[in-house]
C-alpha cells in the first residue's frame, strides 16, 4: 500500500567538532498519509572529495499510518557518490507495534523542491 506526505527534520550535533564520525539525534514531525513524530541516531562521515559521504541512521516512527495507531522502527543507509546519490530506507523487521504489527516496507525521500516528501510502500499482515 502507498502512503504520501511530508516531515520536517530536525538534526543536532551529539559529537565534537573534528571527530572522524559525525553522530547526531533526529527529530521528525510527519503530515500526510504517516502522521506523528519520530526519534533516533545518524553516523554520517564526509571524506575529502567534493560531494561523497555516506550515512547510516535508525529512527522509532509513533503515530498513526492512514488511520492504524502504532509504531515501527526504520533502518537508512545513504550513499553520494561525488554528488549522485544513492539511498535506502526500510522498516526493520518486527519493530511494528499496535496496529502497525507485522508493517514491513520501504521509503523514499525527496529533497528536489526543498523540503522533506516521503513516498512510503508498505504492507500489513
Amino acid at each position: 500500500m502507498p502512503a504520501q506526505g511530508r516531515f520536517d527534520v530536525d538534526l543536532k550535533p551529539a559529537s565534537e567538532a573534528g571527530d572522524p564520525v559525525s553522530r547526531m539525534t533526529i527529530a521528525k514531525t510527519f503530515e500526510g498519509d504517516l502522521t506523528g513524530t519520530s526519534r533516533g541516531a545518524m553516523l554520517a562521515v564526509r571524506t575529502d572529495t567534493e560531494g561523497s559521504a555516506g550515512y547510516v541512521a535508525i529512527e522509532r516512527f509513533e503515530g498513526s499510518l492512514n488511520g492504524k495507531s502504532g509504531g515501527f522502527a526504520l533502518q537508512h543507509y545513504g550513499i553520494m557518490d561525488r554528488g549522485a546519490p544513492s539511498l535506502s530506507v526500510q522498516v526493520i523487521p518486527d519493530s511494528g507495534s499496535g496496529e502497525l504489527e507485522g508493517i514491513a516496507g520501504t521509503m523514499t525521500i525527496d529533497q528536489s523542491s526543498g523540503d522533506h516528501r516521503y513516498s512510503f510502500e508498505y504492507r500489513l499482515p
